[in-house]
C-alpha cells in the first residue's frame, strides 16, 4: 500500500545523497518534496506538519553538520520520526490487555463496510493459534446477514459464537455471552457490534450502552485504511465516547495511498494495534512502527517475512533464507522458496516485504508466477541437476534445451525463471546492504518488539 509513497520518497533521497553537504536551502527544499508527497498519500495536515518539524529541528543540528555522510544521517533522522509519528507515547498501550480474571473482553467498533465481522473472527483465529480460547459474540442487530456471516466465520475457524436470541436486543446478547463465557469454555470474547455509513447518535448510544454494561478490557476501532486521513475525524468522534484503547487497520493489501496509518497514531494517540494484510482468516497482523517505517523507506521487512516461515513451522526452510541472505543465493534457494510461497499466500504482499525500489519490486511482481505456473517452476528446477541449481552460469544453450524436454516446458520458459532468479537475488544483496549502512549509522534495521 505505501509502493507510491516510497517511489517518491527514494527518488528525494537519491537526490540527496548526491549533496556534499546539507545546508538550510537543501533542507528545506527536501521537506517541501517530502511535504508534498505525504499530501498526495492523504497524511493529515497536523501530521505532516508535526513529522516535519521534527525533522528540521534534527537536520539543522551538529550530528548532521559535523557528519561526513549527511545524506545517510538525514535518511536516518527520517526514519527516526517515521517510528515515532506511528508509536503512541504510551508504549505501553500498544499491547492488547488481559482482564486479571477471565474472560478478556474485546469490543471492536467502527463504520459498515470497514470489515469489521472478519476482523472479529481473523482476532479469534489469531488469538487461538497464540493458545487462548476465544469465543465471538454476535451483537450486529442492524446489517443483514451479519449474524450469519460471523456464523459461518465461527464454523470455519471452530470457535465458540453467542447469538442473539429470538427479540434479544445486542446489549443483552453481550450480557449473556459474558455470564456464560466460562461454560463455553472461552476466556476472550470478541464483541462484533453494529457498524452505520456514518456517525450517528442511534449508533453511538447503542455502543456506549454495551461499553458501560460489560465494561470490556479493550475497545478497538476497525478502520478501512483506504479512508485516508478522513478517518481521523472518525476515530476522534468514537474516542470521545468510548475511550478507545486502540485500532485494527483493514485492508492494507489494497491500494490505499497509506494516509490512515500515518495520520492515526500522530492525531489521536491511539496505537493501531493490528493491520489486515488479506481476507483469508490468517490475514492479520501485529503492527511494528519499525517495521512499517522501513517498508516505507524501501528497506523492506525481511524480519516480518522471516515469521511467516516460522508460522509455518519451516525451521529448516528458515535457516535457508538466512543462509541465502548471508551467503550466496542460488536456484536451491530459489526453489525452496518457492515451495514456501505456496504456502504463504499471497505473492504480491512477500514481493512488498523485501527491501528495494519500487520499480525493481514491480519487476518482480510482473514476473512472479501465478499459482498455475507455480508447478511449472518447480518442474523445471527438478530437471536440473543438483550442481546446475548451485551454479546457474553453467546453463548454457544445450543445458536448458535437455531442462526444457525433461519438463515439458520451452528454453524461453527457463529463461524468464533465470530472469525472476536474477531479480530476487538482486533483492538479498539489497537487504545485507541496507541492513549495513543502518548499522554503520547507528542503527538496526530491524529491531524487535516484544509480543502481544
Amino acid at each position: 500500500m505505501f509502493e507510491s509513497i516510497t517511489e517518491k520518497l527514494q527518488g528525494i533521497f537519491k537526490n540527496l545523497r548526491g549533496q556534499g553537504k546539507l545546508t538550510e536551502q537543501n533542507i528545506e527544499e527536501t521537506l517541501k518534496q517530502i511535504r508534498a508527497s505525504l499530501l498526495e498519500a492523504d497524511v493529515h495536515l497536523e501530521a505532516i506538519q508535526k513529522f516535519l518539524e521534527k525533522i528540521k529541528q534534527k537536520s539543522l543540528g551538529k550530528e548532521v553538520a559535523l557528519s561526513l555522510t549527511p545524506g545517510q544521517v538525514f535518511i536516518k533522522i527520517v526514519q527516526s520520526e517515521l517510528i515515532n509519528i506511528l508509536t503512541p507515547k504510551d508504549k505501553t498501550s500498544t499491547r492488547l490487555k488481559f482482564a486479571p480474571a477471565p474472560p478478556t473482553l474485546i469490543l471492536l467498533a467502527g463504520l459498515q463496510g470497514s470489515g469489521k465481522t472478519t476482523t472479529a473472527a481473523k482476532l479469534a483465529y489469531y488469538y487461538k493459534k497464540d493458545g487462548r480460547k476465544p469465543g465471538l459474540v454476535a451483537a450486529d442487530l442492524i446489517r443483514p446477514a451479519a449474524i450469519e456471516q460471523l456464523e459461518v466465520l465461527a464454523s470455519q475457524i471452530q470457535v465458540p459464537i453467542f447469538k442473539p436470541a429470538a427479540g434479544e436486543k445486542a446489549i443483552e446478547v453481550c450480557i449473556r455471552a459474558v455470564k456464560s463465557a466460562l461454560e463455553s469454555n472461552c476466556n476472550m470474547l470478541i464483541l462484533d457490534t453494529a457498524g452505520r455509513l456514518h456517525v450517528d447518535e442511534s449508533m453511538m448510544s447503542e455502543i456506549t450502552s454495551i461499553a458501560q454494561r460489560v465494561k470490556p478490557s479493550n475497545i478497538l476501532f476497525v478502520a478501512d485504511a483506504m479512508a485516508g486521513q478522513d478517518i481521523v475525524r472518525v476515530v476522534t468522534t468514537f474516542h470521545n465516547k468510548l475511550h478507545l484503547t486502540g485500532t485494527i487497520l483493514t485492508k492494507a493489501d489494497s491500494d490505499a495511498r497509506g494516509g490512515a496509518i500515518l495520520s492515526i497514531t500522530s492525531t489521536t494517540e491511539l496505537p493501531i494495534l493490528f493491520v489486515g494484510t488479506s481476507e483469508k482468516m490468517d490475514g492479520l497482523e501485529p503492527f511494528y512502527p519499525d517495521r512499517i517505517a522501513s517498508r516505507i523507506l524501501g528497506m523492506g521487512d525481511i524480519l516480518t517475512l522471516i515469521e511467516k516461515i516460522e508460522k509455518n513451522n519451516e525451521k529448516q526452510q528458515l535457516d535457508k533464507l538466512k543462509l541465502a541472505q548471508a551467503k550466496s543465493f542460488n536456484l536451491n534457494h530459489f526453489l525452496d522458496q518457492l515451495r514456501q510461497l505456496k504456502k504463504m499466500g499471497s505473492l504480491q504482499d512477500m514481493i512488498s516485504m523485501l527491501p528495494g525500489d519500487v520499480q525493481m519490486k514491480n519487476q518482480i511482481a510482473q514476473n512472479a508466477p501465478n499459482e498455475k505456473k507455480f508447478n511449472q517452476l518447480e518442474a523445471i528446477l527438478l530437471s536440473m541437476t543438483p550442481q546446475e541449481r548451485q551454479f546457474p552460469q553453467l546453463l548454457d544453450g544445450s543445458r536448458k534445451k535437455r531442462i526444457a524436454q525433461g519438463s515439458g516446458t520451452r528454453p524461453e520458459d527457463i529463461n524468464i525463471l533465470l530472469k525472476q532468479y536474477d531479480l530476487m537475488k538482486k533483492m538479498m544483496k539489497n537487504e545485507n546492504h541496507a541492513e549495513k549502512l543502518l548499522r554503520q549509522m547507528g542503527m538496526n534495521a530491524f529491531p524487535k518488539r516484544p509480543p502481544f
